[in-house]
């Protein structure tokens, strides 16, 4: 069965088709437990913590999904696709640039 998560801190799950995430914690578990998901529908900003700072991002767990995949604990499944559905614009770009990149860089090595 395909797996789909949404990670986002506030916004309601798409439909009943994804399994939901509210923080990078969260989906790093998600991974843990289920592998890496054929699709995954990212935000990038997750919210703060209780001193009003950031929490690691969508970003930063893409950055960990490529380090995990490139260090074969946690593989990218060969149909894996994504979307980046954050409303900032410049950490949307990151997310898309960084896993697009990786992906393109891991199919030539296939």
């Amino acid at each position: 069965m395909k797996k789909k998560l949404f990670l986002d801190d506030i916004r309601p799950l798409p439909n009943d088709s994804f399994d939901l995430a509210r923080s990078y914690d969260e989906a790093i578990l998600y991974v843990k437990k289920f592998g890496i998901p054929n699709f995954i529908s990212f935000d990038h900003d997750l919210g703060v913590d209780l001193e009003e700072k950031l929490v690691p991002t969508g970003y930063d767990f893409t950055k960990w999904l490529v380090e995990m995949d490139m260090d074969k604990k946690y593989l990218f499944p060969r149909d894996f696709d994504f979307i980046v559905h954050s409303a900032n614009p410049v950490g949307k770009e990151n997310i898309k640039i960084y896993l697009n990149n990786y992906l393109k860089i891991k199919k030539l090595d296939a």
